[in-house]
């Protein structure tokens, strides 16, 4: 059984940083693809960056030289740190992971960025 916990989120205001986690497990996480996304109120989720089992990574062009995605195999948990963050950054951030052609979802995490 495949699961998924993020946490890390809360309210920063603009320019201020954030550090989200997700720890995985049901899954053979060394070999395993990892996203994270977030969907922001009237919209929908997108795609924010992902890493490979290889480390290769790939973020949106709107969190490029802000956003960091990594991975710890030891702890089976992916990272996200967020820096200089804006208002339009504000959304709730989902880990994902696919196993057998089924993507798997965290139960998300809130950032909330004020001005």
């Amino acid at each position: 059984q495949v699961q998924l916990v993020e946490s890390g989120g809360g309210l920063v205001q603009a320019g201020g940083s954030l550090r989200l986690s997700c720890a995985a497990s049901g899954i053979i996480y060394s070999i395993s693809t990892m996203g994270w996304y977030r969907q922001a109120p009237g919209k929908q989720r997108e795609l924010v960056a992902t890493i490979t089992a290889g480390g290769s990574t790939n973020y949106v062009d709107s969190v490029k030289g802000r956003f960091t995605i990594s991975r710890d195999n030891a702890k089976n948990t992916v990272y996200l740190q967020l820096n200089s963050l804006k208002p339009d950054d504000t959304a709730v951030y989902y880990c994902n992971t696919r196993k057998f052609s089924t993507d798997y979802w965290g139960q998300g995490t809130q950032v909330t960025v004020s001005s």
